[in-house]
């Protein structure tokens, strides 16, 4: 009988650190929204051919922006709260790729000095697009 408790507790264990290890790898920020126009952009100047077909774009502030290197980069972002309840849409995560730097950014962003700043089809997707900014939970 103990053998089966110590490995029932062992499974419950592993079960419990690999539930908190996958959230672990992603970062905690903020992300506010911008609309048109996009271009010129930091990263790919007047090409609008860099962007993504979908609209799933966004810009990065000065902590991610790293000398330019995060331009092209993947992020799969979701909301995870809102100073307004039920502003997050459950369920939701996209993937965005950066195509510009939001400190330069031609649009302003809806708060300024957010980690993120997605294309406002981007952000309508995971919340509510009258928020001006949310928490999120992104990855590279």
């Amino acid at each position: 009988m103990s053998s089966t408790l110590s490995l029932r507790f062992i499974l419950c264990t592993l079960f419990l650190s690999s539930l908190f290890l996958r959230h672990s790898l992603a970062d905690v920020g903020t992300a506010a929204h911008y609309g048109p126009p996009f271009l010129p952009s930091a990263c790919y100047g007047r090409d609008a051919s860099q962007f993504p077909s979908n609209n799933f774009f966004g810009a990065v502030g000065e902590g991610l922006w790293d000398n330019g290197a995060a331009c092209g980069r993947q992020y799969q972002v979701r909301c995870i709260s809102a100073a307004v309840r039920r502003t997050c849409i459950p369920g939701q995560m996209i993937q965005i790729k950066i195509v510009d730097r939001a400190q330069s950014s031609v649009s302003r962003p809806s708060l300024a000095g957010t980690t993120l700043v997605l294309s406002s089809r981007a952000f309508q997707v995971i919340a509510n697009a009258s928020a001006p900014f949310i928490n999120v939970e992104y990855q590279q």
